[in-house]
């Protein structure tokens, strides 16, 4: 998969689990991978560039099994960049969608 393109989709994949649920670097790993084949090194710059764009807040809470977690929670902000990028995700499908049927 072209790496810009995927790069993209991991930005999308990743805002969206927040969305749905605090979560640490490990486990939104851990919900992505099996789909979008990824490794780490990926994950935790995208994180602190979507933090420093105040699109994610970090809080740091206990485990109960293991050392404390940097958690990651969508803002306002970043709620409202991940509900346009969804709108331009969909627009692009529709669009490629098109132009595949009607052939080259």
């Amino acid at each position: 998969m072209n790496t810009q393109l995927k790069k993209g989709i991991l930005e999308l994949c990743v805002l969206s689990v927040i969305s749905k649920k605090d979560s640490y670097g490990y486990e939104i790993i851990d919900q992505i991978k099996d789909k979008i084949p990824m490794s780490e090194g990926t994950i935790y710059p995208m994180l602190r560039r979507l933090k420093n764009d105040n699109y994610l807040e970090d809080y740091t809470q206990q485990s109960e099994s293991g050392p404390t977690r940097k958690y990651y929670k969508i803002t306002d902000e970043g709620q409202e960049y991940l509900h346009k990028q969804l709108q331009d995700y969909k627009e692009l499908i529709d669009s490629v969608k098109a132009l595949l049927e009607e052939g080259f």
